[in-house]
């Protein structure tokens, strides 16, 4: 396990968050942000909070009975397929029923997405039109459920753009759960249950030079061809930058404890 941050806050009391990390740092992540784990602190972490790392991937796990110190959790993506039946995803599936149990606060990223959905009962698989990389313009549902998601903005946005990076995807969210964004390519965008689970498929942490290097990389172990890499690439360079401000602030507020009440 790995903490990051020692500063007491003003009233004493520390926030305790709890990433699980479901993928290991690329070369090029180490060299440029010193691991995955700076690139989540910079998109959502604040002063005077502590952040566990458990690296879930090798089997590193919070142990269960200190579960209930945690203010809240993070999934990061990974190149792992959430349906798959490795010992840890199993054993990540069964933590985050526990979670859900508890009503813990949970934000899934991608791989994290689509594997607690896979833990609360929903469907996740191939996805029908393969890869999506790339900047991609999401939709938000009209009327939302938990539209204080959205109170730290000015306003709802009808959409935002997001990097995206998954040849898999959600089919089917658990009983319970609102799909409240969806997109030309991918039909569940981002989901929740009740006011403590959040799933988003794309990734509001990455920045474009992240995706550019994982995009090469995939090119070279014959993941995606190389003219489907290329123009990827191109389009990345050419199609603006993503709403990060925004999603951090989504993140931030669904992740800290903000009270969630319907519209009505």
């Amino acid at each position: 396990m790995v903490t990051a941050g020692d500063q007491e806050m003003v009233s004493g009391e520390k926030k305790r968050y709890c990433m699980l990390m479901a993928a290991r740092d690329s070369e090029y992540v180490k060299k440029v942000y010193g691991g995955y784990f700076n690139v989540f602190l910079k998109a959502f972490a604040e002063e005077g909070e502590e952040w566990d790392l458990f690296n879930v991937v090798d089997g590193e796990f919070p142990d269960m009975d200190e579960l209930y110190k945690y203010h809240g959790f993070v999934i990061s993506g990974s190149p792992y397929d959430a349906y798959g039946n490795e010992l840890w995803i199993l054993k990540l599936c069964f933590l985050l029923q526990t979670l859900d149990a508890m009503e813990k606060k949970v934000i899934g990223i991608c791989f994290g997405h689509q594997v607690l959905c896979r833990a609360l009962g929903g469907k996740v698989g191939k996805a029908n039109d393969g890869w999506d990389l790339g900047l991609r313009k999401i939709s938000i549902v009209e009327d939302l459920p938990l539209c204080s998601l959205f109170g730290v903005l000015e306003e709802i946005p009808p959409s935002l753009t997001i990097i995206e990076c998954h040849q898999d995807e959600v089919w089917e969210v658990p009983l319970g759960a609102e799909v409240i964004a969806f997109s030309e390519q991918t039909g569940v965008e981002m989901f929740v249950i009740g006011d403590h689970i959040l799933g988003i498929q794309g990734h509001p942490e990455y920045t474009k030079d992240i995706l550019s290097n994982i995009i090469d990389r995939l090119a070279n172990n014959n993941s995606v061809q190389k003219e489907f890499a290329e123009d990827a690439k191109s389009r990345l360079e050419i199609n603006g930058e993503p709403d990060r401000k925004s999603w951090e602030k989504i993140c931030k507020n669904f992740l800290k404890g903000v009270v969630i009440t319907p519209p009505y």
